[in-house]
């Protein structure tokens, strides 16, 4: 796991730059006038996906650490190719962008607290007592909440060029993404189907069900099936890269990062098939 510990952070550093330098100041007054959506998508991310989560390891029974490792995942915000997805799928991407980049930088509070509070639920307790949650939080806000900060900095006094360049900025925050998870998998191809056998299936049902509940809680309570699309989109697919750094920074074992590498193969199989179905719904 050494390469994937010192890739990781390195890597979601600049992704969430990436994401900085995507974002306005509108994205953020958007949450202020029109605050329903927003926060639909906020309890579905926040409450609802963890909550789901922690069902599906109850009732499938699943190992312990394999049960945290689906709990890191199920903490992680939206990854940031959520806007590209929701775009296609004809959904709301001003909204997409602002779930992303707000939960994101609220992520340095949630995500310790999922995963610490959940550790105490499963019976985890080989976390050092070194390791805290406000520890934690420290640490991704120094590759969360800076580059993103920074990344809004660059744009606001180089904006034409941002905006020209913003394709290319996607292209390798992707890149990064695959590089992080290449690696996982080179690092550990002997255990490969045994990692899946023990982590697919219940990652897979992870993903669809909150997909689908996200959609169904939205089409109750947000304005519009733009919105719906959105908040579904936003549900399925997290930030894997997130995940990853939190569970190295926590464990030295690599089996807490398995299932947020089956997550990422699953969540863009599944994903593609949900902006399928999305784009051709009204």
């Amino acid at each position: 796991m050494e390469v994937v510990t010192k890739i990781a952070p390195l890597a979601l550093a600049l992704i969430m730059l990436g994401l900085g330098l995507g974002l306005k100041t509108d994205d953020f007054k958007r949450v202020v006038s029109n605050p329903k959506d927003f926060t639909v998508g906020l309890i579905c991310q926040l409450i609802i996906l963890p909550i789901v989560a922690y069902i599906l390891i109850i009732v499938l029974r699943t190992p312990a650490e394999l049960a945290l490792g689906v709990m890191i995942i199920a903490a992680a915000p939206g990854g940031v190719t959520t806007n590209v997805m929701t775009k296609f799928a004809k959904g709301d991407v001003a909204l997409s962008i602002s779930l992303t980049a707000i939960i994101s930088l609220i992520s340095i509070f949630s995500v310790p607290f999922i995963i610490f509070t959940s550790a105490k639920l499963i019976g985890i307790s080989n976390i050092s007592e070194q390791i805290t949650m406000t520890g934690i939080a420290v640490k991704m806000a120094g590759v969360v909440t800076i580059p993103v900060i920074l990344g809004m900095l660059i744009r606001k006094f180089a904006e034409n060029f941002i905006v020209s360049k913003i394709s290319i900025i996607e292209k390798i925050t992707g890149i990064l993404f695959v590089i992080v998870f290449a690696s996982i998998w080179i690092e550990e191809r002997q255990n490969i189907l045994s990692y899946l056998k023990q982590a697919g299936f219940i990652t897979l049902l992870l993903n669809i069900i909150m997909m689908i509940v996200a959609y169904y809680i939205a089409k109750s309570f947000a304005t519009g099936i733009e919105q719906r699309k959105c908040i579904a989109l936003e549900c399925g697919l997290q930030n894997g890269t997130l995940a990853v750094f939190v569970a190295t920074q926590i464990f030295t074992d690599i089996i807490f990062i398995i299932p947020t590498a089956a997550y990422a193969l699953i969540m863009y199989i599944t994903g593609f098939i949900f902006m399928y179905v999305l784009r051709n719904s009204n």
